[in-house]
């Protein structure tokens, strides 16, 4: 699976390797500070699934049926609980 990371999670490329996705960041495809409905566009285009913590992007990647994950502050607070109690429950 490929994956697009929206700027925020740049820094997560080398992880999502290791993983085993083919990972390209927004600054690697040229779209450093583009606009949201650019990043769609492409993700669609080129076939990735777009990382991002952005609403507007994942709402725009919904109505136009193109695939992404919205990592919110609710997933994250979900994660780490689940973490927390499995580590100290």
């Amino acid at each position: 699976m490929k994956l697009l990371l929206d700027e925020m999670y740049a820094g997560l490329k080398e992880y999502f390797e290791a993983l085993g996705y083919e990972v390209l960041t927004v600054h690697e495809a040229g779209l450093k500070s583009a606009k949201d409905k650019d990043v769609v566009e492409y993700a669609g285009k080129h076939g990735f699934t777009l990382v991002t913590q952005d609403q507007k992007p994942a709402e725009l990647a919904e109505l136009t049926g193109v695939k992404h994950i919205l990592v919110s502050n609710a997933m994250i607070a979900r994660i780490a609980d689940q973490e927390i109690k499995k580590k100290y429950s």
